[in-house]
């Protein structure tokens, strides 16, 4: 068992089939040799047959396979790893992105700043085994997600999911889900038809989730070319290690969740790519623990009832945020669409062919570094951040990736010649994801805190470990527009 599990804790969740909980630990079943989610609706096990892993990475290599009827491996992340500043969280975070699929462990032990031998190391001392192990979970996973949603030849799946073989491939879900590939293709959900060419599968989330709200307030910065909202579904263009991707997001029938539709470049993007679509919707968020906080603030009370659960909608990539940020510094929402537009069109790689009205993918840093802007319609001034973020993002002296150490990532944008504290700010709450931001001087939470009778000084400490959240309450009540929820109306008070 896990070391930091705490053991009574585990299984009264468990007892109790609380749904919250899944994701944060799995439990592995003695007598059966499964593992399950703590929701599993299958009979309770006496508690001296069961075990609690923080992974399932860590119960696979104990030995259980996943229980097929709970299906625990398409449980919600655990938010711990999204809280937690420490280098076990962020290399979850980059295992997560994929970077051992690209650069191996000795290419992840680098990003972290560390030794092989540290690395695995503390991944061992807290989680059970080590990023070989973790990674295998994830491949497995993203195999399980091909069988159920292709029709994919198998040995296509294999490669597809990051295999180096077919017998290490079949081994793997042998071990895993106790069957063979075809197998599970067999007993697989039906699951969304999708067009030819397209992958469909639902993202889970911990409820409440309002997929509405999340959809709609990034519809509302939908950049022309690079993004586009119907009012219902969100679509946009991700940049993935392999080639750019499409993906369309809509509400799930039935439980909280979303719909992802994906056309991929090629199919071993396909785990980065769900990655980056949780990060953008902030799925693995623990609704509950932040609206305990908030919503014992008689300040933020009534916002909180009114948007239980709500979420800080993020980017799938930082550098991409950053950029964008700087073009929106000082403008409105729509001027920096534009903005952003015109960059996108100067400076963006083109898909092969449209989709939708969906034409380029963000430009890479190095590409932008390099591109001519002057058409874009920005100062001298801010162009100049713009190509001296881009070199610094380039050059690794702006550390933006899925596992960069947040106080170090914002200390260096705020380096940059035109970034200053709430452009750094911002990078962190939606590009980095960071659920601890507060964003100084911002004008709309001001106007939201005189409302409240609160100061900027005052809330800056005030919501932690949840500011992020915090922040977005106090947007929702200052910028109704960006939500389709409306928060309760508010006396005006003087913030003295």
């Amino acid at each position: 068992m896990t070391q930091s599990l705490d053991a009574e804790r585990c299984y009264r969740a468990v007892a109790s089939r609380d749904a919250r909980f899944d994701g944060w630990f799995f439990t592995a079943v003695a007598t059966t040799g499964i593992y399950c989610r703590p929701s599993c609706p299958a009979r309770t096990p006496l508690a001296r047959n069961v075990s609690f892993f923080s992974t399932a990475a860590a119960a696979q290599s104990a030995g259980y396979r996943a229980c097929r009827r709970c299906r625990p491996d398409a449980v919600p992340g655990s938010p711990e790893w999204d809280v937690r500043a420490d280098v076990v969280a962020r290399a979850m975070r980059l295992i997560g992105d994929g970077e051992v699929e690209r650069s191996g462990v000795p290419g992840l032990a680098a990003r972290l700043g560390y030794s092989e031998r540290q690395l695995h190391r503390l991944l061992v001392a807290e989680l059970g085994v080590g990023p070989l192990a973790l990674a295998r979970a994830q491949r497995a996973q993203t195999a399980r997600v091909l069988l159920e949603t292709t029709g994919l030849p198998v040995a296509d799946v294999a490669f597809a999911a990051g295999f180096a073989s077919i017998r290490q491939f079949n081994d793997t879900v042998r071990e895993v889900f106790a069957t063979t590939p075809t197998g599970l293709r067999r007993t697989a959900p039906r699951t969304p038809s999708g067009t030819p060419g397209e992958l469909v599968l639902r993202l889970a989330a911990r409820a409440p989730y309002a997929v509405d709200e999340v959809l709609h307030f990034l519809g509302a910065h939908a950049v022309p070319g690079l993004e586009e909202w119907d009012g219902t579904t969100f679509s946009r263009v991700l940049d993935l290690p392999h080639g750019p991707a499409v993906v369309r997001l809509s509400p799930a029938a039935g439980a909280p969740g979303v719909t992802a539709r994906l056309r991929l470049t090629e199919l071993r993007d396909l785990g980065v790519a769900v990655a980056r679509c949780r990060r953008l919707l902030d799925l693995d968020a623990d609704p509950a623990a932040v609206d305990d906080v908030l919503g014992a603030d008689p300040a933020l009370s009534a916002l909180v009832a009114t948007a239980p659960g709500r979420r800080v909608p993020a980017s799938p990539d930082a550098a991409e945020l950053a950029v964008r940020a700087v073009l929106g510094q000082q403008v409105s929402v729509a001027g920096a669409r534009t903005l952003t537009a015109r960059l996108l069109t100067a400076a963006g790689t083109p898909l092969p062919e449209p989709v939708g009205t969906l034409t380029h993918a963000f430009p890479r840093a190095a590409a932008l570094a390099e591109a001519d802007l002057t058409a874009v319609g920005l100062t001298g001034a801010r162009r100049g951040t713009v190509h001296a973020l881009a070199a610094a993002v380039a050059d690794g002296a702006v550390p933006l990736d899925a596992g960069a150490d947040r106080d170090e990532a914002t200390g260096a944008l705020r380096a940059v010649p035109g970034i200053g504290p709430w452009t750094a700010a911002l990078v962190a709450l939606r590009g980095l994801a960071d659920p601890d931001v507060w964003l100084p001087g911002d004008l709309a939470l001001r106007r939201s805190l005189v409302q409240l009778g609160s100061s900027d000084s005052d809330a800056a400490t005030r919501w932690r470990p949840w500011r992020s959240y915090a922040v977005m309450h106090l947007w929702a009540l200052a910028v109704p527009d960006l939500f389709p929820h409306r928060p309760p109306s508010l006396p005006e008070r003087s913030a003295s």
